[in-house]
């Protein structure tokens, strides 16, 4: 009888073991016989792998574990590119072709398709902004800037739109796995009170997801650099390779700074580049400056298009790309990014566009 029991302990064991929640992807890619397919999570600084496999007559299975649904990469080794989905501890499979395996079909996972039904509401609004984007850039390439400012306004309200939508989704579902995504996505557009805000909506089983953990590391660092903070000084080279610190512009006949985060890679940097000259030229003798922060890999390419662009303010880099240690310093996740700073460096504004900068500046200087 005791072995009986025993015995019945071990089975129950097994049975216990071998239904411990796994995740099996089985997949088709059409136009690759053979090859290797690689499934990789997104970490700090590049990708983790979770599996890989050997493709045998365009199949192949990837089986692990994962903590919680989640967003991870299919591609295949040596090719560029690859299918972004939800995976889950479940069967799921994947069907596509080796030219684009970036619209391959996934199915078996809720929570990919979950994410495809907010993907497809949203469908709507984004060919919105796609053709305001497409009158936009016809009308820049024309030169008509009095156009494409009146479009650039159409496309920051649907931008709102767009942003609100997203918050709605966020509220009715805190403990969706595909919200912590959506809140990444809308946080480069939010200040610290809003991304805060965001946050305290979500289910606290979302505590453990990643992407939960960075933001909240980021709010931290984005409240370090909100309006009424004292900013922080740094000091990089200049475009003589000669270090400059921040505060040693400040003070003096300088009441007003603009720390501006760029790029000369950066399209929207250089179309925003003429209204910084504009303010700069108009304000400059009455107490305003800029502090021009590049996040260029280039050393050429940075100073041509300070050249290109008349920046004629001071110009400092350390040439580290996203990696550029101010811009980590003042959670800087999308340029062009900038801060406004009085005379004792407190910060005043963030991120003024257009006219609005030229309306603070004249505001602050007592010039309107």
């Amino acid at each position: 009888m005791k072995k009986l029991f025993i015995l019945f302990a071990v089975c129950a064991l097994t049975v216990s073991c071998a239904k411990e929640p796994k995740f099996v992807v089985t997949g088709t890619i059409d136009g690759a016989e053979d090859g290797q397919v690689l499934l990789q999570k997104r970490i700090p600084g590049g990708y983790s792998i979770l599996d890989s496999a050997i493709l045998e007559n365009g199949t192949f299975t990837l089986e692990g574990v994962v903590e919680y649904p989640q967003m991870v990469n299919l591609s295949l080794k040596d090719k560029r590119g690859g299918l972004n989905f939800f995976i889950e501890n479940t069967e799921i499979t994947i069907n596509g072709h080796a030219d684009s395996i970036y619209q391959a079909s996934v199915t078996g996972s809720k929570t990919q398709a979950e994410f495809e039904a907010f993907r497809a509401s949203s469908e709507e609004i984004n060919d919105e902004l796609r053709t305001v984007y497409d009158r936009y850039r016809v009308a820049r390439m024309d030169g008509n800037e009095e156009l494409a400012a009146s479009i650039e306004k159409e496309i920051d309200a649907i931008d709102a739109r767009q942003v609100e939508m997203q918050k709605e989704f966020i509220s009715n579902n805190p403990a969706s796995y595909i919200t912590p995504v959506i809140l990444n996505e809308i946080s480069y557009s939010l200040e610290s009170d809003e991304l805060e805000t965001e946050l305290n909506k979500l289910d606290t089983v979302l505590n453990k997801v990643q992407i939960v953990a960075d933001l909240k590391e980021r709010l931290v660092q984005m409240k370090s650099v909100a309006v009424g903070q004292k900013a922080p000084d740094f000091t990089l080279n200049d475009v003589n390779g000669n270090p400059v610190s921040l505060y040693s512009k400040l003070g003096g006949a300088t009441k007003l700074m603009l720390v501006d985060f760029w790029a000369g890679w950066c399209g929207p940097c250089r179309q925003e580049n003429p209204n910084v000259v504009k303010v700069w030229q108009a304000y400059n003798k009455k107490g305003f400056d800029v502090f021009g922060v590049s996040l260029d890999r280039s050393a050429d390419e940075w100073k041509k298009a300070i050249e290109n662009d008349k920046l004629t303010w001071t110009h400092v880099s350390d040439l580290k790309y996203w990696d550029c240690a101010p811009a980590k310093m003042y959670a800087v996740r999308s340029i062009p990014a900038n801060f406004l700073l009085d005379g004792n460096g407190v910060i005043v504004a963030h991120n003024l566009r257009g006219a609005a900068l030229e309306e603070k500046v004249a505001e602050l200087l007592g010039a309107k």
